[in-house]
């Protein structure tokens, strides 16, 4: 028996319940304003973050020392424990905090979150065979899923995403009145980051989850988009009676769908002559290998515990999964009638990009 081998998966098990556990209290400092109390009053005593924040004593004082020894606070530990200030450096806030910056990675936290509270009935899932409906994961799934996306639909989707098809982009800057439809527009930043982009443009959001709607209406009314931006609870099918479209977003959503040939189908026919699809879907490897990198691991690891059990209640489903290659992409896209499907020259760590046209 290999025991370095043996030695080296025990260390990496720990390693990953130490980051989950971290994961944990992240999420608590997000949804108790934790860390936005110490960025806007601190550095902050325990009870002065108690108070700021409103929360018991006790827990101020034992969350703030486990994030400095976490190191993601800085403090003095020399300092008697009552007096003691945390403080939050502006550089860790960016990744805490600040939900539009792209260094915003807290929503992670959010999303294990959401699968740990339904994690027993993915379980169950895996005996029958059926699924775990995305609602049960809960608004803290939904808010990861949603904020985590939310910097890269601000500051990317129309300057680098949308700007590798330059004929697109012209015809949206051009036209008079461009309609763009965001297929599972989720919370809505996609929606709201092309209604900024393109001031004359008419665009429809729409998402099967009613609670997804509900935040997104809220956010468009926030950003003062609501008049432009319209969003509404329905499947791909009802594109057909609300096109035609310049351009149909597909953000992260097609290795989602239960049923992707048929709703492509759905997409093209909603289509206006010379309308595109513009489809972003995770960067995994051309083919499958093991073992794979980090992108590959944590793709998977989202398939397991969330993806497929949601794309299984739906029956029948094509069950993707998260992995979904390039070349599956290109068959769904020529099953579908689309003429072309084309892989986009745009760098990103996390998604490729596809063009598909008529």
């Amino acid at each position: 028996m290999d025991t370095d081998r043996t030695d080296q998966l025990a260390e990496r098990l720990f390693a990953s319940t130490l980051g989950a556990l971290e994961l944990f209290a992240v999420y608590l400092g997000g949804e108790l304003g934790l860390y936005r109390a110490l960025q806007e009053h601190g550095p902050l005593t325990a009870e002065q973050l108690s108070e700021r924040a409103g929360i018991a004593p006790r827990y101020a004082a034992e969350w703030l020392e486990q994030q400095a020894v976490a190191g993601l606070l800085d403090t003095d530990p020399d300092v008697p424990a009552q007096e003691r200030r945390y403080r939050l450096d502006p550089a860790y806030a960016r990744v805490l905090v600040d939900a539009d910056d792209p260094a915003h990675a807290a929503p992670f936290a959010y999303m294990l979150a959401g699968i740990g509270g339904v994690i027993s009935q993915v379980a169950q899932a895996y005996r029958t065979g059926g699924g775990v409906p995305y609602e049960s994961y809960g608004r803290a799934f939904r808010h990861g899923q949603g904020h985590i996306n939310r910097p890269a639909f601000t500051h990317e989707l129309a300057g680098n995403w949308i700007a590798a098809m330059p004929d697109v982009l012209a015809r949206l800057q051009a036209a008079p009145r461009p309609r763009i439809a965001d297929l599972g527009c989720g919370q809505g930043w996609s929606a709201l980051a092309v209604a900024r982009a393109f001031p004359n443009a008419q665009v429809d959001g729409l998402d099967a989850d009613e609670s997804s709607i509900a935040d997104a209406r809220a956010h468009a009314e926030q950003a003062g988009l609501g008049d432009r931006v319209r969003l509404v609870r329905a499947d791909a099918t009802t594109l057909r009676d609300s096109g035609p479209y310049d351009l149909v977003l597909i953000m992260e959503v097609l290795h989602d769908l239960s049923r992707p040939v048929e709703t492509l189908r759905a997409v093209r026919d909603a289509l206006a002559e010379g309308g595109v699809v513009l489809v972003a879907d995770e960067r995994v490897a051309e083919r499958f290998t093991a073992p794979g990198d980090e992108v590959e691991r944590m793709m998977y690891g989202w398939s397991v515990t969330h993806c497929l059990p949601t794309q299984l209640v739906e029956q029948p489903s094509a069950a993707i999964g998260t992995v979904m290659r390039a070349a599956t992409v290109d068959r769904y896209a020529r099953e579908a009638g689309f003429g072309a499907c084309t892989v986009l020259p745009v760098e990103n760590d996390f998604f490729r990009f596809y063009r598909l046209d008529r």
